[in-house]
């Protein structure tokens, strides 16, 4: 293609781009529906009975059943990608910006599918449904805890082909997932070389987690395994480690931020003007009062030992040279440049990996200095670069 032809594809399709995007609504109220296998072998070779996960479709799967696009969540999120389940919700789902009618992930056109990992770790939240150490062992009749055995993403990720396989998808379009949703995404690709052409990974690690992440998640999970009311993971029917989890999610809420984040909306700032920290020891700055209260926001719906499983398959994740070989899958990867979690580095490295085997990959950045969660409230940004890369050939 010569210059010209191309920068007039381009400015075609940002203006097709733009004007979708200008008369776009969202996917409206969703509904939330349960997938079940009667029983699933893990990847360690474990049996579990009545496999359950929740799911969320936008749009219309097609008469052939190749126009579905899979999104699997991020670490501490849910299938609820977008719409809302009422009318009153405050939010719609973590992506409604880019998934709708018209939108980057344009539901007119694609059929998109939307499940909650196993183990996911809100499993108290009424409208998430999960298997995992909380769930009850049909074999005892009463909660796993930690006799659940240890799950990966690649899990999740085959319990997630066997819905789509029942909603009668032949092939998707592409997977498309941020931050451990990223991870999954990729996974797809290793797994289902010949039923994923195109695998968008937002805020990822590339192929691999990096050694220093696998010590960063374990200091994520030591608030829960240090308060006694985890009891070695054996809480069910007694008093919850409640304090464990709101401080794992504390420190989760700020490695997932950046420096400018903290400098920006709360500077030196104490909690309250008449207890100021150099007074007691007790005296908080604003920044600490706020992820503080953040963190025991969220405990009252996670599971203490959801959460150390979802951990541990973060830390499971590593593609093999072979697999990574065997990805038919072109990629788009999109870090946020002021990740702190997975800096940009991962995704260049990982681009040039790809390429370097005559594989096709692309990149974008997403600008802004919201750290890892960029990812999601800065997804914008990427918009017309994924509507872009999911029409492509």
């Amino acid at each position: 293609m010569s210059p010209l032809n191309f920068a007039c594809h381009a400015l075609a399709a940002a203006c097709t781009f733009a004007a979708l995007a200008s008369m776009a609504d969202g996917v409206g109220i969703v509904e939330k529906r349960v997938f079940e296998l009667p029983v699933y072998s893990t990847v360690g070779g474990t049996s579990i009975k009545h496999v359950r996960v929740g799911y969320e479709t936008y749009g219309r799967l097609n008469e052939a059943g190749d126009n579905a696009i899979f999104i699997p969540h991020y670490f501490s999120g849910t299938s609820h990608a977008a719409g809302r389940y009422a009318e009153s919700d405050p939010l719609p789902g973590y992506w409604d910006e880019i998934i709708g009618p018209g939108r980057a992930i344009d539901t007119d056109k694609y059929f998109v599918v939307s499940a909650d990992a196993l183990a996911n770790v809100n499993f108290k939240d009424p409208n998430v449904v999960t298997t995992g150490p909380a769930s009850i062992d049909p074999d005892t009749g009463r909660p796993y805890g930690l006799s659940f055995p240890v799950i990966s993403y690649r899990d999740t990720v085959r319990v997630h082909k066997a819905l789509v396989d029942s909603l009668g998808v032949r092939r998707l379009v592409g997977t498309v997932g941020a931050s451990g949703g990223s991870i999954q995404a990729m996974e797809w690709g290793a797994l289902y070389p010949d039923f994923v052409p195109r695998i968008v990974q937002v805020i990822g690690p590339g192929f691999e987690i990096h050694p220093y992440v696998l010590a960063m998640v374990d200091v994520w999970s030591a608030p829960i395994r240090l308060d006694p009311a985890w009891n070695g993971g054996d809480y069910y029917g007694r008093a919850e480690p409640v304090e464990g989890v709101a401080q794992a999610l504390t420190i989760i809420t700020l490695m997932a931020q950046h420096w400018d984040w903290a400098a920006q909306n709360f500077g030196y700032e104490p909690e309250s003007a008449d207890r100021p920290p150099a007074e007691r020891l007790s005296n908080r700055f604003r920044i600490e009062a706020a992820l503080a209260a953040a963190g025991a926001a969220r405990a009252a719906l996670v599971d203490a030992n959801h959460l150390l499983y979802m951990s541990k398959a973060n830390q499971l994740y590593r593609l093999s040279e072979d697999e990574i070989a065997g990805i038919k899958a072109k990629i788009l990867f999109i870090p946020a440049s002021s990740d702190v979690v997975f800096p940009p580095a991962l995704s260049e490295r990982a681009q040039e990996q790809f390429s370097a085997r005559g594989g096709r990959a692309e990149f974008f950045m997403i600008e802004g200095g919201g750290g890892h969660l960029d990812g999601l409230y800065q997804i914008g940004q990427a918009a017309r670069a994924i509507f872009e890369f999911l029409a492509s050939d």
